[in-house]
C-alpha cells in the first residue's frame, strides 16, 4: 500500500439593457423593481438570505453520474469542507467583516483565504451560494491603513491584489448590495494607485504594460530560460528573479485591464464624477491595445505569454492568460475563434503554460508547466462557453468532472497526459528535483467546476439590473435542470430542453419572456424553462457515434475514455472514487493509466458502472486485480446499486506491493442496463489495498 506523503505548502507567494430588464419585471413582479432599489440604496444586506445550496437533476443517467455527481461533490467541497470559522485576529484587518458569518478557506493544507483565491472562489460561485459568506471572505483580504485607506492586503504578491477588484464587481452585480460597492470602490481606488506607482512591479511606461510575475505562476517552474536558468538556482519562487519582476505577462495585463473597466463600472454605479469613471475606462483601453500590440502573435495565432524588460518574447501558451483574453473581451471576434482553434490543450485539459521547458519532461512535468490544474481549466470553460465552442466547453467539463469523480473529489494538480494526482516537479540545483504534493480539497478546483455549470452549462450572466441566460448544452448530456438557486430575493428553478447554443424558446412560470433575462427585482420562486437548437452532434469521443445518440460522450481526444467502458476491462483509474481513494503510479506492474490507493479508512470505495446491452437480470463473475502487502488476509464489501451483496477476500500477494493478485467472486446479481457495483470500506472490513482493475463476465446468451 502506498503511504500517505508528507505533504508541504506551497508557496503563496454586461447583462441585458435596463430598459429591457425593467420591463420584464413590470410583467413578473409590478412594483417590485423600485422597491428593491430602495432597499439596496438604503444599504441593506441584499442577497444575504439563508446559503443556497441547488441541486442539478440530468435525465440522461450517464450525465448523472458524471456531471451532476461533481457537480454535488463541488458543492460539498465549498460550503461544507471549506467554509470555516472567522478570527478576528488574524482575519478581520478591513473592520468590515461579520462575526457571526464565516469564511472560505483555500483548501486543504491552505486554511487561509489568500487574496488569489479568495477572489476566484467568491467569482466562481461564493457570491452565488452564500453572499454573506463571499464578502467575509473577501473583506478578509483587505486591510486598513492608518489613515483609513482601504487596500488588498500589500505583501509581495501583486499578482493576487488585483483581481479582487474583479470579484468584488461581480459579488455586487450577484447581490445589489451597494453598501459593499462603496467599500469595495474605495478599495479599488486605492489598490490600483498603489500598483500604479509601485516600484517593484509596477507600470512599465516604455511598453504601456504592468510588470511583475503572471497571474498564476508564483513558482519558476512556470517559466522558461529565460528569466529562469536551467537549474532554477536563484528561487524556486519567481519574484525574486529579476527577469520575473522586470518582465510582462499576459494574465497579468488581462488581470489588470478587467480591474480598470470594473473599477470604472464602480465608479459610474455609485454616480461618482465623470472624469472619474473617464479615466479608469481611458486606462483600460490603453492597456488592452498594449496587450493586442505587445503579446498578440499572427503566427501562432496566440497570445504569447510574456515579453521581458529587454523585448525578449515568449512565444509560449499559458492557459489563464489566455482565458482571460477571450473572457475580459481583450480579443476580438477574430482573435477570439483563432485562439480557440489554435491553443493546444493535453489530454487531462488546458495546461497552466506550454510546452514542456528544456528542463522538464512528461515524464516530470514541472509544477506550473504542462500539467493541469482545474482552477485554469475553469477559465478555459467560461472561455469557451461566452465564444459558443461547444465541443471546447464540454471536454474541459467531463474532464474535470472525471478527473474529480476518479480521485474522491477536487485535488490541487494533476498530470496533463495520464490524470493521475500530481504535484509536479522544481528543480533544485543541477542534478536534483523535488516533486511537490498535490492537496486534496482544493476550493477553488471545485468552485471551478460550480462556475462550469453556472456560467457555462446555464449560461448565467449577472448583470446591473439582471440575469441574463445564455446555455451551452452539449450534445448528448440530455435535459438537465438546476433547483433551488438563489438570486437576490428569488428562488430560481432552471430547465434546459433540447442542445446547442441558439434559443428557440425562453418560458418563466410557463409564459414566454422576451430578452432571455430575469429582472434584479425578481421575488419569490419561478421556474424558467429554455429550449435549445444549434447542437454540434459531432461524434466528439471518436467512438462512432454520434453525440446526441451516444450513452457515454464523454470527452475528446481521452483515450481512457472513448464511449462506454468495457465491462470485460474498467481500469480503477475509471471508477468513481470516494472517501479518499485516488489515482497513483509510484508501484509498479499495474494496468491502465494508473492504479488506485486510499482505501485506508471506513466509507472508501470504488464504483464501477456496468454498461450491458441488455436490462434483463442476470448472474454475473466479476475479478478484481489488487496488490496486498500486508501479512494478512483483507476485506472489503461488495454491493450492487447499493445493495450488500458480500465479503469480498483480498489475500496477501508478496511482500511487495509491485506484485498483483486476482481474486474472482462469482454470482452477482446484476439488473437495468446500467448496474453499479462498488467495493468498499465497511464495518468489519479491514481493506487497505491497492485496486487496479474490474472485469466483468455474463453468461453467453
Amino acid at each position: 500500500m502506498t503511504p500517505t506523503r508528507t505533504t508541504r505548502r506551497r508557496k503563496r507567494l454586461a447583462g441585458m439593457m435596463a430598459a429591457t430588464a425593467l420591463a420584464l419585471g413590470s410583467v413578473l413582479c409590478g412594483a417590485g423593481a423600485a422597491g428593491a432599489e430602495t432597499r439596496a440604496e438604503a444599504g441593506a444586506d441584499v442577497g444575504a438570505a439563508a446559503p443556497s445550496s441547488p441541486s442539478l437533476e440530468f435525465a440522461n443517467p450517464d450525465a448523472q453520474a458524471l456531471i451532476g455527481t461533481a457537480y454535488a461533490a463541488a458543492l460539498d467541497n465549498l460550503l461544507r469542507t471549506n467554509t470555516i470559522a472567522w478570527d478576528p485576529a488574524v482575519y478581520d484587518k478591513s473592520g468590515l467583516m461579520d462575526p457571526d458569518v464565516g469564511i472560505v478557506r483555500a483548501g486543504g493544507g491552505y486554511p487561509q483565504p489568500w487574496t488569489r483565491d479568495a477572489s476566484v472562489n467568491s467569482w466562481n460561485a461564493t457570491s452565488v451560494l452564500d453572499p454573506a459568506l463571499a464578502r467575509n471572505t473577501l473583506w478578509s483580504t483587505v486591510d486598513k491603513a492608518a489613515d483609513g485607506e482601504l487596500r488588498v492586503q500589500q505583501d509581495d504578491q501583486q499578482w493576487d491584489q488585483v483581481i479582487w477588484v474583479t470579484a468584488a464587481w461581480n459579488h455586487y452585480l450577484v447581490t445589489g448590495d451597494r453598501a459593499f460597492l462603496r467599500d469595495a470602490y474605495r478599495t479599488a481606488a486605492d489598490t490600483l494607485a498603489i500598483r500604479e506607482h509601485a516600484s517593484t512591479a509596477g507600470y512599465n511606461a516604455r511598453y504601456g504594460l504592468f510588470t511583475g510575475a503572471s497571474f498564476f505562476n508564483d513558482g519558476i517552474a512556470g517559466y522558461p530560460a529565460p528569466p529562469a536558468d536551467a537549474t532554477e538556482s536563484v528561487s524556486t519562487g519567481s519574484m525574486p528573479w529579476p527577469g520575473v519582476a522586470t518582465g510582462m505577462f499576459l494574465s497579468t495585463n488581462a488581470v489588470y485591464y478587467a480591474a480598470y473597466v470594473n473599477a470604472a463600472n464602480m465608479a459610474a454605479r455609485l454616480g461618482r464624477p465623470a472624469a472619474d469613471v473617464a479615466a479608469y475606462r481611458g486606462r483600460a483601453a490603453a492597456l488592452k491595445a498594449a496587450i493586442n500590440k505587445r503579446f498578440w502573435n499572427p503566427r501562432t495565432g496566440l497570445y504569447d505569454y510574456m515579453l521581458l524588460a529587454d523585448g525578449t518574447k515568449g512565444a509560449y501558451q499559458e492557459g489563464t492568460g489566455l482565458a482571460f483574453a477571450l473572457v475580459f473581451g481583450i480579443a476580438d471576434p477574430a482573435r477570439a475563434r483563432s485562439v480557440l482553434s489554435h491553443a493546444t490543450e493535453m489530454t487531462w485539459g488546458m495546461p497552466d503554460t506550454y510546452p514542456n521547458w528544456a528542463r522538464y519532461s512528461d515524464e516530470q512535468p514541472g509544477r506550473h508547466n504542462a500539467i493541469v490544474w482545474p482552477v485554469v481549466q475553469g477559465l478555459w470553460a467560461k472561455a469557451a462557453a461566452r465564444w459558443g465552442a461547444q465541443e471546447t466547453f464540454a471536454s474541459e467539463t467531463a474532464r474535470l468532472a472525471r478527473l474529480a469523480g476518479s480521485n474522491s473529489g477536487f485535488w490541487e494538480i494533476y498530470n496533463g497526459r495520464t490524470g493521475v494526482v500530481d504535484g509536479g516537479w522544481q528543480r533544485l540545483g543541477d542534478t536534483v528535483k523535488f516533486h511537490w504534493g498535490s492537496q486534496p480539497d482544493q476550493t477553488w478546483s471545485a468552485t471551478a467546476f460550480i462556475d462550469m455549470v453556472h456560467s457555462g452549462l446555464f449560461g448565467l450572466d449577472f448583470g446591473d439590473h439582471g440575469l441574463a441566460v445564455a446555455p451551452t448544452l452539449p450534445a448528448g448530456w440530455g435535459d438537465v435542470t438546476l433547483r433551488g438557486l438563489r438570486y437576490r430575493d428569488a428562488t430560481l428553478t432552471l430547465s434546459l430542453h433540447g442542445a446547442g447554443t441558439a434559443i428557440r424558446s425562453f418560458k418563466v412560470d410557463g409564459r414566454t419572456v422576451p430578452g432571455h433575462t430575469l429582472p434584479a427585482s425578481l421575488t419569490g420562486e419561478h421556474t424558467v424553462d429554455v429550449t435549445l437548437t444549434g447542437a454540434v452532434d459531432k461524434d466528439r469521443d471518436a467512438d462512432g457515434v454520434t453525440d446526441s445518440r451516444d450513452r457515454c460522450a464523454d470527452t475528446a481526444g481521452t483515450p481512457a475514455l472513448l464511449g462506454c467502458p468495457d465491462p470485460g476491462r474498467i481500469e480503477a483509474e475509471d471508477a468513481l472514487n470516494t472517501g479518499g481513494v485516488k489515482t497513483n503510479v509510484d508501484h509498479a506492474g499495474y494496468s491502465g493509466r494508473a492504479f488506485v490507493d486510499g482505501l485506508w479508512s471506513p466509507g472508501a470505495s470504488s464504483s464501477y458502472t456496468v454498461h450491458r446491452t441488455t436490462s434483463a437480470p442476470t448472474t454475473a463473475s466479476l475479478t478484481l486485480r489488487y496488490a496486498n502487502a500486508h501479512s494478512d488476509t483483507r476485506t472489503m464489501t461488495l454491493s450492487v446499486d447499493g445493495h450488500m451483496v458480500r465479503q469480498v477476500n483480498f489475500p496477501k500477494v508478496s511482500d511487495s506491493w509491485d506484485d498483483w493478485g486476482s481474486v474472482t467472486v462469482d454470482g452477482i446479481p446484476v439488473d437495468g442496463r446500467d448496474p453499479v457495483v462498488t467495493v468498499s470500506y465497511e464495518p468489519g472490513d479491514n481493506a487497505a489495498v491497492n485496486l487496479d482493475r474490474a472485469e466483468f463476465h455474463f453468461p453467453a446468451p
